[in-house]
């Protein structure tokens, strides 16, 4: 296995457990698997030796790659949900979107989702307005006018007499065509029932099939959602386990069950880990794991989505056996006071714990950390 590397948080928290928890230095880096030195060099961060500064360094340059990705994916994401209507316009549509969401997005980001050029949207906007332009947002004016007074109920056909009435002359085709380009619409009957109609989009094949049990670490793993409470409210908490070791390789906490939760566990352990391509990530139909920054961080890593199917807890089992453990080991009974709380609970079970002494049936009775040291030594 290649050398592991810690994000400031979880140094903060080692360090945590010398200082406020009164463990020793040498306890504490045996659970983690870490040196005395190593844990007593982050007690003073001022004498790190080079070799570990440099370290570091590519930790945080790491992280920024990684954060920066991410950031690229969710600007793309908010990009199409506001740009969706005119994706499949002319380019016209298009430079007047982009120059209506300057402020919002960067442009060269607009331009890369909407397939436009920057030079083409300079010149378009620097060229004066058409006689015709000039036309058309005199009569959106108009046609807003006549929406608004009619509730919102009105479609092209009776707009079209409307303004036929006060005088102007268009065709109903123009008044649709501009209706669309500002997005309003007539209101309607009630639609049909919304039936099943298969799975969710972005929903993936269960290509796990209840295999847990691979043959090395870094082939398969599982990942899934739980809840904590505490008097400052819900805190949820993601984790991502190692199928051949059951070892917690990556695990995030926030106050919001959202699809950034799902995607700081899972860039934690890429980051801890350094898996290389074909890795098989299994998770259930949630709406985190179903959304396309999801999709998109797994395909920029080569990695495999594999979903449970519908309604069938047992097709991610493991991961669902270590929050029934976590819960019933630590949080049976029990409200923390402060999400604070909570987060350090967590460390302590998860990185003092579980992944470096609790013995699990699966590995014949030893320690997740302890049965992958085994498998480096030994090669199975």
């Amino acid at each position: 296995m290649s050398g592991k590397r810690y994000t400031d948080e979880f140094k903060i928290e080692a360090v945590k457990q010398v200082t406020e928890h009164g463990r020793s230095v040498v306890e504490v880096a045996q659970r983690l698997g870490i040196t005395s030195h190593s844990l007593y060099a982050w007690k003073k961060a001022f004498a790190k030796p080079e070799v570990m500064r440099r370290a570091e360094q590519d930790q945080s340059a790491e992280m920024r790659r990684l954060k920066a990705e991410l950031k690229r994916v969710t600007e793309e994401r908010d990009i199409l949900k506001k740009g969706r209507r005119v994706l499949c316009q002319g380019v016209k549509a298009k430079y007047a979107f982009i120059r209506d969401h300057i402020s919002a997005f960067r442009l060269v980001a607009m331009c890369r989702v909407l397939g436009v050029h920057r030079s083409g949207f300079y010149a378009w906007h620097r060229a004066p307005q058409s006689q015709r332009s000039r036309e058309n947002s005199r009569l959106i004016g108009l046609i807003k006018h006549h929406w608004i007074a009619s509730g919102g109920v009105y479609g092209h056909r009776k707009l079209t007499s409307d303004m036929r009435e006060t005088g102007e002359a268009c065709s109903r085709h123009r008044v649709l065509r501009l209706m669309q380009s500002e997005g309003l619409r007539a209101q309607i009957g009630y639609g049909s029932k919304p039936r099943y109609r298969g799975g969710p989009i972005g929903q993936s094949a269960n290509v796990l099939a209840r295999d847990f049990s691979p043959d090395a670490p870094n082939k398969a793993w599982a990942t899934d959602i739980t809840y904590i409470r505490t008097y400052e409210g819900w805190m949820y908490l993601a984790a991502v386990m190692d199928l051949y070791s059951r070892q917690i390789v990556g695990w995030a906490m926030r106050p919001t069950m959202t699809s950034d939760l799902a995607l700081q566990a899972l860039p934690a352990a890429v980051w801890r880990r350094k898996p290389g391509p074909g890795l098989l990530v299994h998770s259930d139909q949630g709406s985190q794991y179903t959304s396309d920054d999801w999709h998109s961080f797994l395909k920029a890593h080569g990695m495999v989505a594999s979903m449970s199917r519908r309604g069938n807890c047992h097709d991610n089992a493991v991961a669902e056996s270590f929050f029934s453990l976590l819960k019933k080991e630590r949080f049976k009974r029990r409200i923390y006071p402060s999400r604070d709380a909570a987060s350090s609970d967590v460390f302590d079970y998860i990185e003092m714990f579980y992944n470096p002494v609790r013995r699990h049936g699966f590995t014949a009775d030893l320690s997740p950390v302890e049965f992958e040291r085994r498998y480096a030594k030994t090669g199975s």
